[in-house]
């Protein structure tokens, strides 16, 4: 699915086989009974543009980045592609450096905790080789500049560092007591002078040679700092920040209100959306998640808990009270429950790569709309069908409630999502694809592998609606194994270039490649 006038490329007769899933890494894999710490649980996950770096946030406030490191040992990939050098190698990501983002904080006016914890991670461009992303937590966004820093270390020195006092006075019987005036070439005179004790006092006859101090060594550190931060413009909880495709400016959205920035400027922003009734009594849905157009800067698209994502024309009005297209899918009739509303609230939604589909995700299901067709979405993907039996329970222990995330694969062939139990799920979405794999985040991602049977569609346009199904018995699993509850993969992110995931599990973050 790569755009207008390209569906012959994107939906080709021969539909691109099931990936093969293999396990590349993982990063703070716990051992067995280990207890999990809750602030290193990962919040956030987010892969840069090019793919070469990844950078996540935990509970705890920091942000740790990975930098890939297989492509450096051949060269660039561009130049392998041009030579048609052989690329045989999965893709490996070292530890790159964290630090602490956000601190716990408590607002005095509201008497509110506000944790330290991060939402969201985007990156910026990046400017003479430094990186730069942003991160917030429920209030406060932070511009960061990370940059390797070197730290040169000198030697040769005439002076023995052993003989040094204080601010670089030399100790030692074989010093003058009275200080002299060095002259040129070594020499010295009796003449006596004064001088501070900061000086430093040359032996008699002056040093025989002068050494020119060297530059032994040099150190790269890695610098992070915090450029600026974006405070006191949400009243309520910040669930999505989202890069503009200017490079200039960004959105931040709440449950009521999405702001404009300018990233050079940190204490002005403008509210562009604002769905905050005069009467809080007459609310009927929230916000729930934020994301710019990646080629045009002046569109954005926004869903609420109705299950509805509006997209805005910027160029319309300073504040977008009307949407230019509302995409919203039709409720069947007589099939409205108490639980209809809570399971239709989208947690996510992500532009493809050329932003002519939205994928969203709410508790059920993964759909994929077309921009161009606000009828409905041209696929939906089951993937919770088999415990609505069982959203009592849910509702009971809060779980209904969980907000997981979704992802696309940068040519637009697949989308991924997570589940319970740490499973995540793939699904193809060319027309008639019938690729729906369960995998679980772990060494061994195939150990609960069953292929489930996919229905395939009727075709009602050119673009299949499809309905594709995960398991469909009740409260179980791929491979009829309990849901587990508590082990929830709500985070994952797909590499823009290859098929590669990004997984977390809890504080554990699995690697994947196909």
């Amino acid at each position: 699915m790569n755009g207008v006038g390209e569906e012959d490329s994107a939906h080709p007769a021969g539909r691109p086989l099931p990936l093969e899933w293999k396990f590349s890494q993982v990063f703070g894999e716990r051992t067995a009974g280990e207890e999990v710490q809750e602030v290193d649980i990962i919040s956030a996950i987010e892969f840069d543009k090019t793919g070469n770096h990844l950078a996540t946030g935990d509970r705890g406030g920091r942000v740790v980045l990975f930098e890939r490191t297989d492509t450096r040992d051949h060269g660039y990939r561009r130049d392998l592609e041009r030579l048609d050098y052989p690329i045989s190698r999965h893709p490996e990501f070292r530890y790159k450096t964290e630090f602490q983002s956000h601190e716990p904080e408590f607002d005095y006016l509201k008497s509110l905790e506000i944790e330290e914890k991060i939402n969201k991670i985007r990156w910026c461009q990046t400017a003479n080789g430094a990186l730069f992303l942003l991160s917030t937590n429920d209030k406060t966004i932070k511009f960061w500049k990370v940059q390797e820093k070197k730290v040169k270390k000198i030697c040769d020195m005439n002076v023995d560092p052993s003989q040094v006092l204080g601010n670089g006075s030399i100790a030692g019987s074989s010093i003058s007591t009275s200080p002299k005036m060095c002259l040129p070439n070594g020499g010295c005179s009796e003449r006596p002078y004064t001088c501070s004790s900061n000086d430093v006092l040359f032996p008699p006859g002056g040093i025989p040679s002068l050494h020119l101090p060297v530059v032994a060594s040099q150190e790269t550190n890695l610098v992070p700092r915090c450029r600026r931060i974006y405070a006191h413009a949400h009243d309520y909880h910040i669930n999505s920040i989202s890069n503009n495709s200017d490079g200039e400016t960004f959105i931040s959205a709440d449950d009521l209100r999405i702001n404009l920035w300018n990233l050079e400027i940190s204490n002005q922003s403008f509210n562009i959306v604002d769905v905050k009734p005069a009467n809080m009594e007459d609310l009927t849905e929230v916000i729930t998640s934020a994301e710019f157009h990646p080629t045009h800067c002046n569109m954005l698209s926004y869903s609420s808990s109705k299950g509805s994502i509006r997209l805005v024309d910027l160029r319309q009005s300073a504040l977008c009270d009307t949407h230019t297209k509302l995409f919203e899918e039709k409720e069947t009739p007589g099939s409205r429950s108490f639980f209809t509303e809570i399971i239709a609230s989208i947690s996510d939604i992500k532009f493809g790569k050329d932003g002519r589909y939205i994928l969203s995700r709410d508790y059920m299901t993964l759909k994929l709309w077309d921009i161009n067709m606000d009828a409905g979405p041209v696929a939906t993907f089951q993937v919770h069908e088999n415990l609505r039996p069982r959203l009592c329970d849910l509702y009971e222990n809060d779980s209904i409630f969980d907000k997981f995330e979704c992802c696309l694969s940068g040519d637009g062939l697949r989308v991924a999502t997570g589940s319970y139990s740490n499973l995540f799920r793939v699904f193809g979405c060319t027309a008639g694809s019938t690729e729906a794999t369960t995998l679980e985040a772990s060494k061994n991602p195939m150990r609960r592998q069953v292929q489930t049977p996919s229905r395939p569609s009727r075709s009602l346009s050119s673009l299949a609606r499809v309905v594709r199904r995960g398991a469909e018995s009740q409260g179980v699993d791929a491979n009829g194994n309990a849901c587990d509850f508590t082990t929830k993969l709500l985070h994952l992110a797909w590499h823009p270039t290859e098929n590669s995931l990004a997984c977390a599990a809890a504080n554990s973050l699995y690697m994947y490649y196909a």
